[in-house]
């Protein structure tokens, strides 16, 4: 998986971040993004982050995603 890369979430992930349902749990699951990000250093220092890809849904919300959560669009 690269930056750019067009993924779809493919298990329940429940997020209470989400703009327009503040507070709310809201389930990604089937969504489709964007990976804007990979985790892996901090500083300059490497790190080792449980949920290493940053995902870019629409223009207002980013989420930490898993490799086993994600799955690439063709």
């Amino acid at each position: 998986m690269e930056v750019g890369k067009r993924i779809r979430v493919k298990n329940s992930v429940v997020i209470y971040h989400h703009p327009e349902h503040r507070n709310q749990g809201f389930d990604l699951n089937g969504q489709e993004g964007e990976v804007v990000a990979i985790v892996n250093s901090w500083h300059g220092r490497p790190v080792s982050a449980n949920f290493p890809y940053l995902v870019q849904f629409g223009p207002k919300l980013k989420v930490h995603l898993a490799d086993y959560e994600i799955e690439a669009v063709d």
